[in-house]
């Protein structure tokens, strides 16, 4: 069997962060939901069952994490450093797609959300 494209996803982890252009955004913080999907070969994995065969989704976790309590004014800045720092840690990665969402953004309206998505490529 030949695996032709293999992913690891997290899906809509929940944050307070203190992202955002405006000075009450940045002191208060607000709620964030962020999804990501990391092309990686998981193909040995599938074969082994050898955590060291895989991208450990822990590991993919305290990345995130780690960027989205630094404080940016831009989710767009936020999806950057997240994006650049699974490719450091992850060598094999190959893309990632990825979404935050700002669950109550200053704007007067009734939504679900505002968000940014991204897909990086190495």
């Amino acid at each position: 069997m030949k695996v032709k494209e293999s992913y690891i996803q997290l899906r809509n982890l929940r944050f307070h962060a203190h992202h955002g252009v405006l000075e009450q955004e940045r002191l208060t913080g607000g709620d964030f939901i962020v999804s990501v999907r990391v092309a990686y070969p998981l193909g040995q994995a599938a074969q082994s069952d050898h955590v060291e065969d895989t991208l450990n989704y822990a590991e993919l976790f305290e990345i995130i994490n780690k960027e989205m309590q630094t404080p940016s004014s831009l989710l767009e800045h936020v999806a950057g450093r997240i994006g650049e720092s699974i490719f450091a840690h992850f060598h094999q990665a190959t893309s990632v797609q990825l979404t935050i969402v700002k669950k109550n953004p200053p704007m007067g309206a009734d939504c679900d959300g505002a968000a940014v998505e991204f897909i990086f490529e190495r």
